[in-house]
């Protein structure tokens, strides 16, 4: 079916339009996480375990909206739209064991989440149940160790120190040590996650103390020098990284520590109080204010009218909102340098390269140039060089670690970074740009190699429940193909034969409907997130050196975007899925990615059926 341009530009018009609706009065965007299962449960839980007589009314209707959620199946998945799994579901049964009064005002819940956890662990005693959920993260203790936490201290593990075997006695000491000492100590928890380790760490220690003399030696005389670190590293608003989970481990076992006097305690559970939306429930993480912002900006700077859209005052305060999100401190997380930026202006942010790309490519879209612009892209073009990996990639948060997920390059991260530098390149003196060259090339080797033999690449930020190890070969593709096309004209890098293999995945991987999922066709639902990713990476790249048919392309196209138009209702509709990581690998789903990828996608599909 043929494209009606005139339908085309109204859908367009309207996802713009809906889109600026989401502004906040300040001028950016704030989006809207879903709400989380797990995120209530382990604030519920929490709560609980601080004071369950301050917090009453809270825990109740936390309680309550998890029992309103409970899937048919007797378990719990991360979002509303996400499939029960056993991590969420057991913090949420050990939610339900650390609230008594829930006992018999939740019977049927129970026993059906009872049920569940039977299935998915072959038995609900102990040693069964704590072998899943490590077996789940594998290596990286950083879930594994506060789910296990977290159901010694509701009882669901034993009682007493026989509930405490199954925790892992993390070494907390440890963080008192320089952090480029991790990677050779092999250290099984991420760097984001040293609130957890201490916190854990502790309790463990305090409930189960090893019985080695000398690491007991060790590890008590570490306890009040690592509780000043956490003291050192908790943000302002008491909440780590923003985030209810992490800061809701933590407040479980200072307390498990006979610490529930501390600040750092007292901050947190005030932090959580302040984050329990009015329906009962909690998302993952207060907001992603500042990634949001920049992908809405990039989106909308798309458009042949974004100076209308955006007059030059609004551009102006939002350069000045994003400037002000830069780091101008070295991260006592991650301890790296300044010039990065993290995906909320709130205090619980890091730096990390995805947000830094989008938002070095968001000032150059809002086209503001003053001296401040000029050294906050230096400063952040210079952070996103050095914290490429010897592989090539980009990385998370910082360089080197590569053992853990979030440490290891991502191709999504890299060809982000990519664009970013690409698209500022020229800006700065030769010297320079000899140095950013010598950095894309080696980001281009990485993505070679990084390459899967059907075309395809692989996310670290995103996924899909309904795929085989929950991968996301769409998001991947999609987003490696738009970082190239920044270098499509530059002979140097030699990149048209992994563009064209890119390309025909995912033309081969349209669903019949004409959309797309997260894999090959048909083997996932399509999705407007998905669907809207694929067409922008399809409808970018118009050059006939390529050695994709224009037939193909174009049938291919024509198909996905009368989906698109038809699926949102010409852009009056758009209905998130879950495709989005946080850490640890729990689902999320943001209201303003479907419209953001689709303001996208509708923009160059006007442009290329001109």
């Amino acid at each position: 079916m043929k494209i009606d341009k005139d339908i085309l530009k109204q859908t367009l018009s309207a996802t713009v339009d809906k889109l600026l609706s989401y502004q906040d009065p300040g001028g950016h965007w704030m989006g809207e996480l879903s709400s989380s299962a797990l995120a209530t449960a382990t604030a519920v839980g929490a709560l609980a375990v601080f004071d369950k007589q301050q917090h009453t009314s809270l825990i109740q209707d936390g309680t309550q909206w998890l029992a309103n959620h409970q899937n048919s199946d007797g378990g719990w998945g991360d979002t509303l739209n996400s499939f029960s799994n056993i991590s969420t579901t057991t913090l949420c049964w050990s939610a339900f064991g650390l609230v008594p009064e829930a006992q018999d005002q939740y019977k049927d819940v129970i026993e059906k989440c009872e049920s569940y956890l039977s299935k998915a662990a072959g038995g609900l005693d102990s040693d069964r149940l704590a072998t899943a959920i490590s077996r789940r993260y594998g290596n990286d203790k950083t879930f594994s160790a506060p789910i296990l936490s977290m159901c010694a201290l509701s009882g669901r593990l034993g009682v007493g120190r026989r509930a405490w075997h199954h925790v892992e006695p993390l070494p907390f000491e440890l963080a008192l040590l320089p952090r480029s000492w991790f990677k050779a100590l092999r250290l099984q928890v991420v760097s984001y996650a040293l609130p957890a380790l201490i916190a854990i760490g502790q309790s463990r220690f305090r409930n189960l103390p090893p019985r080695n003399p000398v690491t007991r030696i060790i590890r008590a005389c570490a306890v009040n020098k690592t509780k000043s670190l956490l003291t050192a590293i908790q943000p302002a608003n008491g909440g780590f990284l923003e985030a209810t989970p992490l800061t809701s481990f933590v407040v479980m076992n200072l307390v498990a520590a006979g610490e529930k006097d501390h600040a750092v305690t007292r901050k947190a559970v005030e932090f959580l109080a302040a984050s329990m939306r009015e329906d009962g429930s909690w998302p993952i993480d207060t907001n992603l204010a500042t990634w949001v912002t920049t992908l809405a900006i990039n989106a909308l700077g798309e458009c042949e009218n974004f100076h209308e859209i955006l007059p030059e005052p609004f551009r102006e305060k939002l350069t000045d909102w994003l400037l002000d999100q830069q780091f101008s401190q070295r991260h006592p997380y991650t301890y790296v340098e300044p010039g990065g930026w993290g995906w909320t202006n709130l205090p619980g942010s890091v730096p990390d390269a995805d947000d830094t790309a989008g938002a070095l490519l968001a000032l150059k879209h809002l086209g503001i140039q003053n001296d401040r612009v000029t050294k906050a892209v230096r400063l952040g073009i210079q952070w996103l060089i050095n914290l490429q990996n010897p592989d090539g990639g980009i990385p998370t948060f910082c360089k080197g670690w590569q053992r853990l997920p979030f440490d290891q390059s991502g191709p999504d991260l890299t060809a982000h970074a990519i664009s970013a530098l690409a698209t500022w390149r020229n800006n700065f003196e030769p010297p320079y740009q000899k140095q950013i060259d010598n950095s894309l090339l080696k980001a281009v080797k990485y993505l070679k190699a990084a390459q899967t033999n059907d075309g395809s690449w692989m996310p670290l930020w995103f996924g899909n429940q309904h795929t085989p190890n929950e991968e996301n070969r769409t998001y991947g593709t999609a987003k490696v193909l738009h970082g190239l096309y920044s270098l499509i004209n530059n002979p140097d890098m030699d990149i048209k034969t992994i563009i064209n293999k890119g390309l025909q995945y995912l033309i081969s991987s349209q669903n019949s409907d004409g959309a797309w999922g997260g894999a090959q066709c048909d083997q996932s639902p399509s999705s407007l997130e998905e669907t809207a990713l694929a067409l922008t990476a399809l409808a970018q790249y118009r050059t006939s050196s390529l050695q994709i048919s224009d037939d193909s392309r174009i049938a291919t196209l024509e198909k996905g975007l009368n989906w698109l138009i038809k699926q949102t209702n010409q852009g009056q509709i758009y209905e998130p899925t879950p495709i989005g990581f946080y850490f640890a690998k729990l689902w999320y789903f943001e209201q303003l990615y479907p419209i953001i990828f689709s303001v996208t996608a509708l923009n160059y599909c006007r442009e290329f059926f001109k």
